[in-house]
């Protein structure tokens, strides 16, 4: 059941990021990164509050680390978002999307220590196999610039980003399962609107301390920034369900390919012309996942 919630969340998540890229005319990086908290947050307590109180589901026993695992998950996304978006400012995309997506092993690293969850031999090989296509795939004429660049500003950024998302998503994991007994679907809906909540106060506090004008625009720009928030709720249910169903090395893993989907909207539906090694990466993708996913 994991694996369609995942290719789900994965597409809705490229969904999402298209449509905070077109807020980018009209608000700052910050401000579209805003938005995906602002209007998520009070979707998800709808959501909550039909869940647990009209459906009349049982809310999960909540052990105090709860609340400890999945302030430090809100607040490695947010970390972890940043130190993306600095990687693209020192270099640019293609070098800190690769040194990112380190996460594919670094997730399953800290699921192994934190969680004592680790992947099997050939799983950790299909991870590897995977983050060797996501990084062709990023820079498919460029891998020898990744590669001398290693000490560059913009790849330290990157494996930081990547950390950080590690850390997130294992601690989603963490926060869920610490829940006890309660349903898949309401420990990863408790999990994802309390870490929404406090994403929301802190994102938020800080446009407060340093750009109310920019706040405002956020709030101003409600018609096009509702639907990245219902995107980026459906994405994060997506992925709390799963990591809370499965191992979160082998969830993030298969998201990868949401860079293949990527790749097949645009050849496919765009019409826009590639390059064999980028096809042999999306191949290198695919293998790593099936990998992960029979193996790992």
């Amino acid at each position: 059941m994991w694996i369609p919630i995942t290719l789900a969340a994965a597409t809705f998540q490229i969904l999402r990021t298209s449509r905070q890229h077109q807020l980018r005319s009209t608000l700052s990086v910050n401000g579209a990164g805003f938005v995906r908290y602002a209007y998520g947050f009070p979707l998800a307590v709808l959501v909550a509050v039909i869940t647990f109180v009209i459906v009349d589901v049982d809310v999960p026993a909540i052990p105090a680390r709860f609340w400890l695992i999945v302030a430090g998950a809100g607040a490695a996304q947010i970390a972890g978002t940043l130190a993306l978006l600095r990687a693209f400012d020192l270099r640019d995309f293609a070098i800190g999307t690769v040194y990112a997506k380190t996460e594919v092993i670094l997730v399953a690293i800290v699921s192994t220590v934190a969680l004592g969850e680790p992947l099997r031999p050939f799983g950790w090989v299909g991870a590897i196999v995977c983050m060797a296509g996501v990084a062709w795939l990023a820079a498919p004429s460029r891998i020898r610039d990744v590669l001398t660049n290693a000490r560059d500003p913009a790849a330290l950024m990157g494996v930081i980003a990547g950390g950080c998302l590690a850390l997130a998503a294992v601690g989603i994991r963490g926060a869920s399962t610490s829940l006890g007994d309660g349903s898949t679907w309401a420990r990863a809906l408790l999990t994802l609107t309390v870490m929404l909540g406090m994403q929301t106060a802190l994102n938020g506090t800080q446009l407060v301390v340093t750009d109310r004008a920019e706040l405002s625009r956020v709030f101003r720009s409600w018609r096009p920034a509702l639907p990245v928030g219902v995107l980026s709720l459906c994405g994060s249910a997506g992925w709390a369900v799963a990591v809370t169903l499965t191992n979160a090395a082998k969830v993030r893993t298969l998201g990868q390919v949401e860079l293949v989907i990527a790749f097949a909207i645009s050849a496919w539906v765009l019409h826009e012309r590639h390059t064999k090694a980028e096809y042999a990466a999306s191949a290198l993708v695919l293998l790593g996942v099936v990998g992960v996913i029979a193996f790992g």
